[in-house]
């Protein structure tokens, strides 16, 4: 299994299952809306989706927290684009993205336990990225087991040994 997840060559040649590419490339595109959402629209994105309470800060306060959403967003974003050129290039480093997702989400909530956020109500994102750790979650399931079929560059099929 560690093989698969870091293989001794990075090429197009997939070996799990194909559903772990759908999987993977749904999770890089919802990373990627939400990282787009919070550099273009970070007030509404930090108010709504996270329960930030954004009108109670003054309004410097207010701007450095939606600055800091940018900022994160634009981290996200250069990871999705990482994943994006993986899921079109190098293909037998999905294993190795969705670990990376793994731990970059794991890493988050950790440091949230530590240094907690003050928020307002039940904010969806939590769900969200919840759903999004879970579909990752199986998409690595996915990505380490043998297919029947093995999908190599070029886009031909051959069939897993």
């Amino acid at each position: 299994m560690f093989s698969r997840i870091l293989p001794r060559q990075i090429d197009n040649g997939y070996r799990g299952r194909k559903l772990g590419l759908w999987v993977f490339a749904a999770v890089v595109l919802l990373k990627l809306v939400q990282s787009l959402a919070v550099i273009f629209n970070g007030y509404v994105t930090a108010r709504s989706a996270d329960g930030i309470p954004l009108e109670t800060y003054p309004p410097a306060t207010a701007q450095t927290v939606v600055a800091l959403f940018g900022l994160s967003g634009v981290y996200r974003l250069f990871l999705g684009l990482l994943c994006v050129l993986v899921l079109v290039r190098y293909r037998r480093a999905i294993p190795l993205m969705f670990v990376v997702l793994l731990l970059s989400y794991l890493a988050v909530q950790l440091l949230l336990r530590i240094t907690p956020i003050t928020r307002v109500g039940t904010p969806p994102g939590a769900i969200v990225n919840f759903v999004l750790f879970a579909l990752t979650v199986l998409g690595l399931a996915l990505s380490v087991t043998p297919g029947r079929e093995s999908v190599v560059p070029g886009g031909d099929q051959a069939t897993a040994a």
